[in-house]
């Protein structure tokens, strides 16, 4: 009996210790819950939802892991190598040609979305989507028009030997100035739309008060509605200045050096370690730019306060305006009549040449599969990401937000770099696929897809989604089921621009395709380089055609 008594004594006393022992456990856990309810205001997100969200960052980050990394691991020799006269020589190349291409190109975007907003020129709504139509001409496309037109045995090389008394033929497209003029007729369109749009919301009003202190038109500009304009030029100056860093087609076909033609260079000879290093460099001269973008935004803010808006004037053009019509079909001729001209030609004779055949087919195939696939894939991972941002706003989801935006700002050699690395060292079965053509697409434009979906998302109001969960749905469902289908058109939208955007993209596909998997892109690089301009210039000119497809949404957006 005794014996029994212990024991159950025993018993009690091992079942309060554990009590005592394990009180501490649920009071963690409460703790930590309490935090993380903090972090999300109360209002944390299904784990199926925040994992989607993070795999999504996660995938955005790798080519800023990888070049990080490699770098670390570059050498010291390499470091100085680059440094004593690599780097100093591209970084001149690079920063002088970003700023004369940004400056001309904001000069030219804003004069024109004056002229053919603002004012009374001839057919002002046809130059409206005339003067966008560059948009949709990829600069490496351009440059081979350009070398066609203007090169050493060009069209114009002809045209100037004619004339006796001119001597030898003295325009050098393979240079400075060739790079710069191309680069800014095929990026102005970036300025002038978003300088359009906010012309067209620009309020009378402030005009009128500026005139009757007797400012002249001239005056009304620069005092009035330029510091308006300036936010609309600095976001379409940050686009610009982005895409002459990242460029490679049209800067390799003219033969000019800078970051992105030596990172592929350094990688095609197998110098990963200096690409690494040049990757680098190049990815803080973006956060530089990025950086001074942020701080001149918070110093020039302007707003509107005016309760009563009314539509700005259209101004008369009076004894200026054969002077405007001429500027304007100027910049329209060497933009796009010239270009999509010599496409055009050279097609037909490609045509007549039997050019046009199963092999091109093949390689507008091969386009348009990765380029779909990259489209529907960057629809789908954008998603929760947009909603996260949306409806659980947190230091995570912004966090996640930002990561996804990562690749966007890096060229494709970079991104590509990336995946090779990672692919290679540590995924080998998805080495020397198409797949990796489409992930890097993805990484490249998702935030094209998320800028699309997160507008549609904004004319959706919260209390749908209350509305569900009240009804027993997990955010994730409440996501697809509900959000999703109101979101549509938004989301389509963003996988046209995806679409367009991948099947232009050149050095991501260049350095990631497997033997044999060619591209019109990269068909259209390869055979320029080659001046075979006739079965060039068909693979150009239908990249230029289906480029046509976003062209209605930016002209609605902006």
């Amino acid at each position: 009996m005794t014996d029994h008594n212990n024991s159950q004594n025993s018993q009690k006393n091992t079942g309060h210790d554990a009590k005592v022992g394990g009180s501490g456990s649920p009071a963690l856990l409460h703790f930590f819950g309490r935090r993380w309810r903090a972090v999300w205001n109360g209002n944390p997100p299904g784990l199926i939802l925040l994992l989607a969200g993070l795999f999504v960052a996660l995938i955005m980050s790798v080519p800023i892991i990888y070049v990080a990394w490699r770098s670390l691991f570059a050498g010291a020799d390499s470091w100085l190598r680059l440094l004593d006269g690599r780097i100093p020589a591209l970084l001149w190349n690079t920063a002088s040609l970003t700023i004369a291409v940004t400056v001309l190109a904001i000069a030219i975007g804003v004069s024109l979305a004056w002229i053919v907003v603002r004012t009374d020129l001839p057919g002002r709504r046809a130059w409206q989507w005339l003067m966008a139509l560059p948009l949709v001409i990829p600069p490496y496309v351009g440059a081979v028009t350009y070398i066609i037109v203007f090169g050493p045995s060009g069209w114009a090389r002809d045209w100037w030997e004619a004339v006796p008394f001119l001597g030898d033929y003295a325009l050098n497209i393979y240079s400075f100035w060739g790079v710069f003029l191309v680069l800014t007729l095929f990026t102005y369109p970036y300025v002038f739309l978003i300088v359009s749009a906010s012309l067209r919301r620009m309020n009378r009003n402030y005009e009128e008060v500026a005139r009757s202190q007797g400012y002249s038109t001239a005056k009304v500009f620069w005092k009035v509605n330029l510091p308006f304009l300036r936010p609309a030029i600095g976001a379409g100056a940050i686009l610009i200045s982005l895409y002459v860093l990242s460029d490679f087609g049209a800067i390799a076909m003219l033969r000019y050096v800078t970051f992105t033609a030596a990172i592929y260079f350094q990688r095609a000879s197998f110098d990963t370690a200096s690409a690494s290093v040049l990757s680098l460099v190049l990815i803080l001269l973006t956060m530089v730019i990025l950086w001074i973008e942020v701080r001149t935004r918070k110093k020039n803010k302007f707003y509107q306060t005016s309760n009563s808006y009314r539509e700005p004037d259209t101004l008369k053009l009076g004894k200026w305006k054969p002077l405007a019509l001429v500027y304007v079909s100027t910049v329209f001729v060497f933009s796009v009549a010239l270009p999509i001209g010599v496409l055009v030609y050279w097609t037909y004779i490609g045509f007549e040449q039997h050019v046009i055949d199963s092999r091109f087919f093949g390689f507008a195939w091969n386009s348009l599969k990765v380029s779909a696939l990259a489209a529907v894939a960057s629809m789908i991972l954008a998603l929760p990401v947009i909603y996260l941002k949306s409806r659980y706003p947190s230091m995570i989801s912004t966090g996640i937000d930002k990561l996804s935006y990562a690749g966007y700002a890096l060229p494709g050699v970079i991104v590509a770099l990336g995946m090779v690395f990672i692919f290679n060292t540590h995924i080998p079965a998805f080495y020397n696929t198409y797949y990796l053509i489409i992930l890097a697409f993805v990484v490249r434009f998702l935030p094209q897809a998320m800028q699309a979906g997160e507008a549609s998302l904004s004319l959706v109001s919260p209390r749908i989604d209350e509305a569900a969960r009240s009804l027993g749905y997990p955010p994730w469902k409440v996501m697809i089921k509900v959000i999703l289908p109101s979101i549509m058109p938004g989301v389509f939208a963003g996988g046209a621009l995806v679409f367009v955007s991948s099947i232009k993209e050149l050095p991501a596909t260049l350095m990631l395709r497997p033997p044999g998997f060619d591209t019109l892109a990269v068909r259209v690089y390869y055979e320029a380089s080659e001046a075979i301009y006739y079965q060039a210039a068909p693979g150009a000119l239908l990249i230029v055609l289906v480029s046509l497809i976003p062209l209605r949404y930016l002209l609605k957006k902006y």
